[in-house]
């Protein structure tokens, strides 16, 4: 690329940027949003990966429209929210809190989409992770089907093949595919997930032969064998599952993936590719390449259709 691309790019970014259209009816969204989330990740550091998630599983769903923050009701007993994928997401009480004390200053302006986009970044920030930019004007979605959820997530057990498709059909690159995944060097997984992977892979008492022996042993200590144990967990990055960092792929190019999703990673020559650049590098670019797909993730479905909720649970005619 040239320099006077660059300067172009960096002009339009820069643009962009500055366009807020809560300039004037809300001008302090940002701030409190940082206010609320850093306070909200002090207390329980566990927000930052769990608001993580949510956002992709919002956007991943009809787009980032908040449709995945909404409650049951009788016309509609099975919203994403109730989806099996969705059962153990974490984080409504801080995007609740936002939104709350942005209803207080600013009501009817900010949307929940808005809330959940910039409380996923802000949280990451505040254990030390990447910044990324976050445009902003979502409206909030009306429909929440937790068919759809279960449709468009991607499994903790798919193999490469299903990702890419689960990747290309919702808009995002295998490059977004594998860069995304990288964010499980935070957080934890449940092990009621990869039972099967450590103790009956092919119906025969077995384990995964993609799981490396020495980390197959480690999982089955902190897994241990329990027929519907929904409690118990253990951190995806073995090597530092609190700090936002490039030690997953390190983890992952060594056969230590927590979830087979993880370990399909290696099944593809891009994304074997890009693990082993990463494991072996200072994690600069990996901070950037995770910033530029969360940009491009957090803008899908990006449009003018919909409401602002007044609460982020219910859509204006339940009010």
């Amino acid at each position: 690329m040239t320099f006077l691309k660059v300067l172009i790019m960096l002009a339009i970014l820069g643009m962009a940027s500055a366009y807020n259209p809560y300039q004037y009816s809300c001008p302090d969204v940002e701030k409190i949003s940082k206010a609320i989330t850093d306070y909200f990740v002090r207390k329980n550091p566990t927000f930052a990966p769990g608001l993580l998630r949510m956002v992709f599983h919002d956007c991943a769903v009809r787009g980032c429209d908040a449709s995945v923050l909404l409650d049951p009701t009788p016309s509609n007993n099975a919203t994403e929210k109730t989806a099996v994928p969705n059962l153990t997401l974490n984080g409504y009480e801080v995007v609740n809190a936002v939104k709350a004390e942005l209803e207080r200053r600013c009501p009817g302006v900010v949307s929940c989409a808005d809330v959940l986009a910039l409380t996923s970044r802000d949280a990451i920030v505040a254990i030390n992770g990447p910044w990324w930019y976050v445009p902003l004007g979502r409206k909030d979605g009306r429909i929440s089907l937790a068919s759809e959820a279960v449709k468009f997530l991607p499994s903790p057990r798919a193999n490469i093949s299903t990702l890419k498709k689960n990747f290309a059909d919702i808009g995002l690159s295998l490059k977004d595919l594998v860069v995304l995944s990288g964010g499980h060097t935070i957080g934890i997984g449940h092990c009621n997930i990869i039972q099967n992977r450590l103790y009956n892979f092919t119906g025969k008492g077995d384990t995964d032969p993609k799981i490396e022996a020495s980390y197959a042993k480690i999982l089955k200590y902190k897994c241990p064998q329990r027929v519907g144990d929904l409690t118990t967990v253990a951190g995806m990055d073995s090597i530092s599952p609190k700090v936002f960092d490039k030690e997953y792929f390190t983890t992952v190019s060594q056969r230590k993936g927590f979830f087979e999703s993880d370990a399909a990673l290696l099944d593809d020559y891009y994304t074997t590719s890009y693990l082993q650049s990463q494991a072996n590098s200072n994690g600069a670019t990996f901070a950037n390449d995770f910033a530029a797909s969360m940009t491009k993730l957090i803008q899908l479905g990006f449009g003018s259709q919909g409401e602002v909720r007044k609460t982020c649970g219910a859509v204006k005619s339940y009010y």
